[in-house]
């Protein structure tokens, strides 16, 4: 029996994602893909259903994101989100207006009768919104499904030709009974199959992975983290010894985090392992860079070159490794005109020289965050490491604010320490999605004993998410900050005041760069 799944064509929307996860959590396979798929592709494997993710166009723009009509002719369900719905009420014949101004937040909407992604659902409900255009006037023999103060369609449907489409956003946490939503349209009305198990996901793909790499060798950039982490668990398990892990110490890890890695790789779990020290090497290439984009890119570049320099002594090695993951496809996807806007640059072991000419092995990269660690479950991984917290690939360079230095950066590990350690002491931690430190490129003046002191500002920000798409502030207990600033200003020398971050995102990001 092949494995069902829902398509989502990808029109830019910082939510798009979590459809996706939204609809893996109900154990149905869902698969991100360019706004721009044709039909004649689709049909060779054709989706249960479809849905049309929300945007940042508008469907006025000289360039905006179409659809293939062929699609809304296959007679598989279809469900446009914001954008999505007002895309399909332009293209079958409706009419779509420039909203005056932009509605974005909580919104009380009153669902009307007829509709069965409403199946199930009190009459009126709280939803977010988030959209600049609306739909004026719905397409010939559709039916309005909802409607609020200050959009007259919030919703519309043709049972006849199974498309829906909603105004608002049901995939994020802020609209009430939103997963109920997308359960009626993925199960009630595309007759979903719940098939999509990672256990036994392991199984294929470890013996897809003892298939395809047979007798040779993979070398592996083993970061420490969750994800690279458990590509090495499920490697060593497909190819034990032909495994060779190199792990690059940049000198902008959590404290201890290099000795920590060798101890748990090489002698625990006995990985073939490389630790390469190259923190003066990054240092260097971030001196006088203080804007994020270029502290980013620099890090990169710099961490592919030393990775590049180590690898060469693995040139037998036929196949490279790489804890790639569904986000980073998703993220890095470069569409012919794409909407999707970049909020910041990541990095991963692309881009090596011409004469490391390895064969990706990416066996993680259709799978989420939580997938991941799932899946590490099943491998019997420690909870210890699968249940760290998230870190950023450019580490403390992107926590320290501006220019980083080594003595900037060793402030910083000292008061994360200390934020660390008082955190993990919460009977909910493994609740809290990220919780760290960053240091501010402020000084302000204190006074500790009977000395006036001029020193660094530390902001702590912990945030509550399911896949960072998303994050509300952690409402931390009094006592917990009380704690975490006194260590910090009493026992990290160069730091004399700490703040706690209040914002969620959206607005804000989870990293402050």
């Amino acid at each position: 029996m092949s494995r069902q799944w829902i398509a989502i064509l990808d029109y830019g929307s910082q939510y798009t994602q979590l459809i996706a996860r939204r609809i893996r959590e109900m154990e149905v396979y869902s698969e991100i893909i360019p706004w721009d798929s044709r039909a004649e592709a689709l049909r060779k494997n054709p989706p249960a259903g479809i849905i049309l993710s929300g945007g940042p166009c508008s469907v006025f723009d000289r360039d905006a994101p179409d659809i293939d009509a062929d699609i809304l002719r296959m007679g598989v369900p279809v469900l446009g989100i914001c954008y999505g719905m007002q895309l399909l009420s332009y293209t079958l014949g409706g009419h779509v207006a420039p909203g005056a101004e932009r509605e974005y937040g909580k919104m009380p909407i009153e669902i009307l009768p007829g509709n069965p992604l409403f199946n199930g659902i009190p009459s009126t409900i709280t939803v977010w919104m988030s959209h600049g255009d609306r739909v004026e006037a719905i397409p010939a023999n559709f039916s309005r499904g909802a409607v609020s103060a200050t959009c007259p369609f919030a919703a519309m449907f043709n049972n006849e030709q199974r498309i829906y489409a909603l105004q608002f956003h049901p995939e994020v946490v802020h609209t009430q009974y939103g997963t109920q939503i997308l359960r009626n349209f993925v199960f009630g009305i595309c007759g979903g199959r719940a098939d999509w198990k990672l256990s036994s996901w392991v199984e294929d793909t470890v013996a897809q992975l003892k298939d395809r790499i047979g007798d040779d060798e993979v070398v592996l950039g083993l970061s420490g983290g969750v994800d690279s982490s458990v590509v090495a668990v499920l490697l060593n398990r497909a190819i034990g010894r032909r495994l060779h892990c190199i792990f690059v110490d940049n000198g902008l890890l959590r404290w201890r985090e290099a000795e920590q890695v060798e101890e748990m790789f090489h002698k625990n779990l006995g990985l073939d392992l490389t630790v390469v020290h190259a923190a003066e090497r990054f240092y260097g290439a971030l001196k006088g860079l203080e804007n994020p984009e270029d502290k980013r890119k620099a890090i990169g570049a710099l961490f592919i070159q030393v990775f590049a320099e180590e690898a060469r002594r693995f040139r037998h090695c036929r196949y490279l490794g790489q804890g790639t993951i569904y986000p980073d496809v998703i993220e890095s996807r470069s569409p012919r005109k794409g909407p999707s806007q970049t909020i910041k640059s990541h990095h991963n072991v692309g881009g090596l020289p011409e004469d490391l000419k390895f064969e990706l092995v990416e066996p993680l990269r259709e799978l989420f965050k939580d997938e991941v660690r799932g899946v590490g479950r099943v491998l019997g991984m420690a909870d210890e490491l699968l249940d760290r917290q998230p870190f950023p690939g450019p580490g403390l360079g992107v926590r320290v604010v501006g220019e980083v230095t080594e003595e900037k950066v060793k402030l910083l590990q000292q008061a994360d320490l200390r934020v660390q350690e008082e955190i993990r002491k919460l009977p909910d931690y493994k609740m809290i999605w990220q919780t760290f430190a960053v240091l501010l490129p402020v000084r302000s003046v204190g006074v500790m004993g009977d000395q006036r002191t001029y020193e660094y500002t530390c902001a702590i920000r912990s945030v509550n998410s399911i896949d960072a798409m998303t994050a509300d502030w952690t409402r931390l207990p009094y006592d917990v900050m009380a704690r975490m600033s006194n260590r910090i200003i009493n026992e990290v020398r160069g730091i004399n005041r700490v703040v706690y971050d209040i914002s969620s995102k959206p607005p804000a990001t989870i990293e402050w760069e």
